[in-house]
């Protein structure tokens, strides 16, 4: 699974790097080495724009932790942070967001935690480790969006009235990653961007066949602080090596 992860490139560059457009009015997020459920985090997609009809792709904040239009409300979505690859596209909750509304959540990479059981000296503790492209290039997460409308709110018009969430669509780990955990989120190849985010792609074959080998099987595992554990930390300090790790 995904649990937590870094997000720390500027939103102009994440901007570029997706070639999307970058609305500042819908709100700007700042560096996250420790983002978390819940938090608000970027996601690329691509919608029709109601004036031109135009298919435009954008940079803009969704809230981690997908809400289904249908939930009584938005705390469900504590609950929905990732999606399997195996059965994203067929499941109730995330069905009708595979065939229509796929995203990319842009991450530098994400932590995974090993328990390390008690000795005569110390307490047991979980150990985190981040693992990221061994490249250290952008890793884009494939990930789904969905809209819920909050019905104490009149006007559909009131920014208010919309709530806008994501999930991360994970895949059994691979490489580095699979020793630590065996579940991690899928990375989709820059190649497969324009295809995935395609609002008018409804072929689940064709879609799910996108969701290969995470990040071309090449990733990088270091062990790092235990800062990281607590959500409340943040920072570039909580990529810093574990004193045991050297």
């Amino acid at each position: 699974m995904c649990g937590r992860y870094a997000s720390s490139r500027a939103p102009e560059d994440l901007a570029g790097l997706f070639d999307a457009e970058l609305d500042p009015a819908r709100g700007l997020l700042g560096p996250s080495w420790n983002v978390a459920p819940t938090d608000d985090v970027w996601a690329v997609l691509e919608r029709v724009d109601k004036g031109s009809g135009e298919v435009l792709r954008s940079l803009r904040p969704v809230r981690w932790g997908l809400v289904p239009s249908w939930a009584k409300d938005p705390s469900v979505g504590s609950r929905m942070i990732n999606a399997r690859m195996e059965t994203v596209h067929e499941k109730p909750a995330y069905r009708k967001a595979f065939g229509r509304r796929r995203c990319l959540l842009p991450a530098d990479g994400f932590y995974e935690w090993v328990a390390v059981p008690a000795t005569g000296t110390a307490k047991a503790y979980k150990q985190p480790y981040f693992i990221r492209p061994e490249d250290q290039g952008v890793m884009a997460m494939a990930g789904l969006y969905e809209f819920w409308r909050d019905a104490g709110v009149e006007d559909d018009d009131d920014p208010a009235a919309w709530l806008t969430t994501a999930t991360i669509i994970t895949t059994e780990a691979t490489d580095a990653a699979g020793r630590i955990h065996p579940r991690m989120p899928l990375a989709l190849h820059p190649d497969d961007f324009g295809t995935w985010l395609d609002p008018a792609h409804h072929d689940t074959e064709d879609l799910r066949a996108l969701l290969h080998t995470p990040a071309d099987g090449v990733l990088t595992t270091t062990a790092v602080t235990t800062a990281v554990n607590s959500v409340r930390n943040n920072g570039p300090h909580l990529l810093d090596p574990a004193p045991q790790a050297g």
